[in-house]
């Protein structure tokens, strides 16, 4: 089957063949959707992780073996879940956007926005965790579970924007 796909990422269905390049580019389209969807996922379980095993860590004594631990968790999850996949899903989002030529629309603006602060929201819990393994306690459990909610407003909209395209 061959797949075409129009300018908003929608895909057309089996239309009258074009030629190889077409295919090519029908193919790639798919795939580098797909790899963004999945690290998407990883990037945003990473951080509804990150503020939970900062409250696991709040009650902890500095430098006792239990904060030793959570405080290896959050590292390994720095570095094994949340950077790889934040740099991933960037270079995969912006070769769809190149891919379809959707620069100039309107949905997108408020996505790239929206993903921006995305991106400094993790900048901001990477900090502050690193604060807490230190043995810092900046913020109080509350304001850790009230961050833990702000992926899952930014992704919801995120969604709609990308699904919906209102504007």
């Amino acid at each position: 089957m061959r797949l075409y796909v129009d300018g908003r990422g929608e895909i057309l269905g089996a239309t009258r063949y074009i030629g190889p390049m077409q295919d090519v580019l029908s193919m790639t389209y798919l795939w580098l959707k797909a790899g963004h969807i999945i690290f998407m996922v990883f990037w945003l379980a990473g951080l509804f992780m990150l503020p939970r095993q900062m409250i696991y860590l709040y009650p902890a004594t500095p430098d006792s073996a239990e904060s030793e631990l959570w405080g290896k968790r959050m590292g390994l999850l720095r570095k094994i879940i949340l950077t790889p996949s934040i740099v991933v899903v960037w270079i995969l989002g912006l070769l769809l956007a190149q891919t379809l030529s959707a620069w100039g629309e309107g949905w997108l603006h408020v996505k790239l926005l929206l993903v921006l602060l995305l991106s400094g929201f993790h900048g901001y819990l990477v900090v502050q965790s690193k604060k807490m393994t230190a043995g810092e306690r900046p913020l109080t459990e509350k304001q850790l579970r009230m961050l833990g909610e702000v992926p899952g407003i930014l992704l919801a909209l995120i969604v709609v924007l990308v699904v919906v395209k209102p504007f």
